[in-house]
């Protein structure tokens, strides 16, 4: 019986370069107030990054604009989140839409939005799309939810949400947008796969952008996990916050993303596309960790100029 396991170098090399590969073209989430503290976003994600740009109630649309207009003249693809409860009329909708074309953006990520009630005519992401307001941009992206969502079924199935995943999936098929699946984040591996796995099963052919919960303390982590709503994969930061040789250490997504990789790399055709991270801890702090951790996929843009 082996005394130590100790991991051989060539698997190591391998988890390395599965873990590169399934970074590469990595999104990353801001909001306005937490884009200005970020003096140039070259100095900090590789060239070409996906930059979502979440719509918090009460954020005015001009303050959305701004930041879209200063991150797209900084060389990266914006996509700014439409929750459809806090857009009042159709008329507000395209307004927003145009506003953003007038800066540059061309996508956009489509979602309820996490207010109870809506404030206006709009209550899911089907209405919008099928607004007719999104004609022309390239790409739309819609919520994904691996682990239910108590909003759309409060029972604790997750029947309306597959509903609605398949007719997003039908959607995309009579549409020239690229569409994809952006989910809320997780903290373990298997309920992912299971979820990804089901999907296919289903017929859902959206490609899915899982969410990942970047480097962060795990008090902030536990508090957002609750708030949004995220179940199962909660237990896997309770288990962490009961050891007390880890409570103090900060989170970091290492192993849900070399587990999620490895079994891409084993399995090609997983409907795993890319990774989308929300840098609760903060947006360098991230990007660090995928600059440490991602080999030619973490490189930021200014180092490659």
């Amino acid at each position: 019986m082996a005394l130590f396991n100790f991991r051989r170098k060539d698997d190591t090399a391998t988890a390395t370069g599965s873990l590169e590969a399934f970074l590469k073209g990595y999104s990353i989430e801001v909001m306005p107030r937490t884009a200005e503290k970020v003096e140039d976003f070259r100095d900090i994600l590789p060239r070409g990054t996906r930059v979502y740009i979440a719509h918090i109630d009460g954020t005015p649309i001009e303050d959305m604009v701004a930041t879209a207009r200063r991150i797209t003249g900084e060389g990266f693809a914006v996509m700014p989140h439409f929750p459809a409860r806090i857009i009042k009329d159709k008329a507000t909708l395209f307004d927003w839409v145009a506003r953003y074309r007038d800066v540059g953006v061309e996508q956009g990520l489509l979602l309820a939005g996490g207010v109870a009630q809506p404030v206006g005519d709009f209550h899911s992401s089907m209405q919008l799309l099928e607004s007719g307001a999104f004609t022309g941009f390239k790409r739309l992206h819609v919520a994904g939810h691996p682990e239910g969502n108590k909003d759309i079924d409060p029972d604790g199935s997750d029947r309306m949400v597959m509903e609605a995943a398949r007719w997003k999936s039908a959607f995309a098929e009579r549409t020239d947008a690229q569409m994809a699946m952006a989910t809320q984040f997780c903290f373990e591996a298997q309920p992912v796969i299971d979820w990804v796995n089901r999907l296919q099963a289903e017929g859902v052919k959206l490609p899915v952008h899982i969410g990942i919960a970047g480097p962060a303390k795990l008090q902030t982590l536990i508090k957002f996990a609750i708030a949004c709503g995220v179940g199962p994969s909660l237990r896997v930061l309770q288990k962490r916050a009961m050891d007390v040789t880890k409570l103090l250490l900060p989170y970091e997504p290492t192993e849900i993303l070399q587990d999620l990789a490895a079994h891409k790399a084993a399995n090609p055709g997983f409907g795993i596309e890319q990774v989308h991270f929300f840098p609760l801890g903060g947006i360098k702090t991230n990007a660090q960790w995928v600059t440490e951790h991602g080999g030619a996929s973490g490189v930021p843009a200014s180092a490659t100029a």
